[in-house]
């Protein structure tokens, strides 16, 4: 599958409605996610399973600001709809790959928990 662009206004819906989503912030002027661009669209034909979403951060401003996006690249994932990754810079295609691997082997329901357990401490 390839990549899909994600906007304001298609984010939450393709975010929350699908299983595994990986996105991936990005800008034209920047050198780093050009080089990492490859690797995020092998990833996606490698697992049609996982959606891959791209955000042009100079296109999606306000994208950009609501997911607190300091640096990019940032890759975020989210699964079931819960944000279990983010980390700014390009990952190498052993370190996406890995990261594909350990989300989708995570038990939402014990991550749901922590994330109820952190909220009332």
């Amino acid at each position: 599958m390839a990549t899909q662009t994600l906007t304001e206004q298609n984010f939450d819906e393709i975010v929350t409605g699908n299983d595994i989503v990986l996105v991936d912030f990005w800008a034209d002027w920047c050198g780093p996610c050009k080089s990492f661009a490859p690797t995020f669209e092998a990833s996606s034909e490698k697992h049609p399973d996982v959606v891959h979403g791209k955000v042009d951060t100079e296109a999606q401003q306000g994208l950009a600001a609501a997911a607190n996006i300091r640096s990019i690249p940032t890759i975020m994932a989210f699964k079931e709809g819960v944000l279990v990754f983010a980390q700014p810079g390009a990952l190498p295609p052993a370190a996406l790959e890995d990261l594909v691997s350990q989300v989708k082997a995570l038990d939402m329901d014990e991550v749901r928990k922590q994330l109820a357990e952190q909220q009332q401490s």
